[in-house]
């Protein structure tokens, strides 16, 4: 990829994603103690962010391990010619290499957290609509038995 065409990637990225973010706050001059904001995030919202870092810790994956196997290989053949910037690619890639593993490791923590989030947010939610269900029953019975 030609350094020109990165940046345009770069500016287009930007563009698309300048509205997307706004954070809201209160005038200052509004009263009263609350300290309640108006965010809201629900499932569909965390559902997304959870995509978002799963496809990117697949697509950084493939494209990030192209380009430590073509800088190595510049690398080998810099120093193999001499060149001291083949040493330093190298220096360069090894320091990809690690910041590439902990960006994986963020998206992968971020994707599984949401998973486990929803799938523990749908058993508590199966868990209170079986209590529910049993205190209405028990509810029910109890009314039963004084003649209602």
């Amino acid at each position: 990829m030609a350094w020109e065409e990165w940046e345009q990637l770069k500016a287009q990225a930007a563009d698309r994603h300048s509205t997307r973010m706004q954070l809201n706050q209160y005038p200052a001059d509004q009263g009263g103690g609350s300290t309640q904001g108006d965010l809201v995030v629900g499932h569909k919202d965390l559902e997304q962010v959870g995509q978002a870092a799963h496809d990117l810790f697949g697509h950084f994956t493939t494209y990030s391990g192209h380009a430590r196997v073509a800088s190595e290989a510049a690398a080998g053949g810099l120093k193999g010619e001499g060149f001291a910037l083949g040493g330093a690619l190298e220096h360069v890639t090894e320091r990809w290499s690690e910041q590439t593993k902990s960006l994986l490791d963020a998206c992968a923590h971020i994707s599984n957290h949401l998973r486990y989030t929803k799938n523990q947010h749908a058993a508590d939610d199966s868990y209170i609509a079986g209590a529910v269900s049993s205190i209405a029953t028990l509810d029910k019975g109890f009314d039963d038995r004084k003649g209602h």
